[in-house]
C-alpha cells in the first residue's frame, strides 16, 4: 500500500523564498507542496481549499504578522501541524507563537533537507525546536531575573512521565515512543496528557520549554 505524500502549504511573503522552498521540497520523496500563500488572508483561504497536512509559516509577512496567520489557522484547526520557518528567533516572537501552538520552529539558516526532515517529524506527531530559538527563549527567562521555582507537588512527574518527556525532546512520534519503551500508543497518550496537565502545557512545545525552565531532569529545551 502506497503511503499518501505529506501535503505542504508554504506561507511566506517573498516570492523567491516560496519558489526556492517549493523546488527544493519537490525533490523530497513523500512531500508534495500543494500551494503557496503570501499573507494571512491568503493562507487561511488556501488552508481551507487545499487541506494541507503541514503548514510552513514565516512570522514576518508584508500585510500582517505571521502570528496572526497562525492565530487564524488555530481558530479553525487547533491541532494542525505548523512549522515556523523564519529569519527571526527573538524571544518575544517565540513566546507569542508558543502560546498559540506550533510543532516545529526553524530559522532560515536551516537548509531544505533539514526542513524536509522537520516536516516528516511533525507530520508523524513529533516536535522540532531550533537550538538557537530555545536558547533565546531561555535567555528571556533568565534576563527577567525571576528565579525558576521548583516543581510544585501537582507538577511532580513520575519516572515514566520523565522518560516520555525525554522522548518528546527528540521529536519522536507517539508510535515511535511506544516502540522504544515497549508500551502501547494509548499508554503513551495517557502519560502525555498527564504531563501536559502537570506542566500546564497546551502542546508538546510548551511542555518541552516548561520542562527546561523548571530544570526537570536537567533537560534542555531542544527537540531536534
Amino acid at each position: 500500500m502506497t503511503r499518501e505524500p505529506i501535503r505542504v502549504l508554504i506561507v511566506d511573503d517573498h516570492p523567491v523564498v516560496r519558489f526556492g522552498l517549493s523546488h527544493s521540497l519537490a525533490d523530497e520523496v513523500g512531500i508534495d507542496v500543494v500551494g503557496e500563500a503570501a499573507d494571512a488572508t491568503e493562507a487561511l483561504e488556501k488552508f481551507r481549499s487545499l487541506a494541507p497536512d503541514v503548514i510552513i509559516l514565516d512570522l514576518e509577512l508584508a500585510e500582517t504578522r505571521g502570528v496572526e496567520a497562525l492565530r487564524s489557522i488555530r481558530a479553525v484547526a487547533p491541532a494542525k501541524a505548523v512549522v515556523i520557518y523564519t529569519s527571526f528567533a527573538d524571544a518575544e516572537r517565540v513566546s507569542e507563537a508558543v502560546s498559540l501552538g506550533f510543532q516545529g520552529y526553524l530559522t532560515k539558516d536551516a537548509d531544505a533537507r533539514e526542513l524536509a526532515k522537520t516536516i516528516r517529524i511533525v507530520h508523524a506527531g513529533g516536535t522540532v525546536l531550533d537550538p538557537l530559538v530555545a536558547s533565546k527563549l531561555m535567555s528571556k527567562v533568565h534576563d527577567r531575573g525571576e528565579p525558576v521555582p521548583p516543581p510544585a507537588p501537582d507538577r511532580t512527574l513520575t519516572a515514566r512521565e520523565r522518560e516520555i518527556l525525554a522522548e518528546l525532546m527528540t521529536g519522536r512520534s507517539n508510535r515511535d515512543i511506544a516502540k522504544r519503551l515497549f508500551i502501547s500508543e494509548r499508554t503513551v497518550k495517557f502519560h502525555i496528557t498527564s504531563i501536559f496537565g502537570k506542566l500546564h502545557a497546551k502542546n508538546r512545545t510548551e511542555a518541552v520549554l516548561k520542562a527546561a525552565q523548571e530544570g526537570i531532569r536537567g533537560m534542555k529545551a531542544v527537540a531536534k
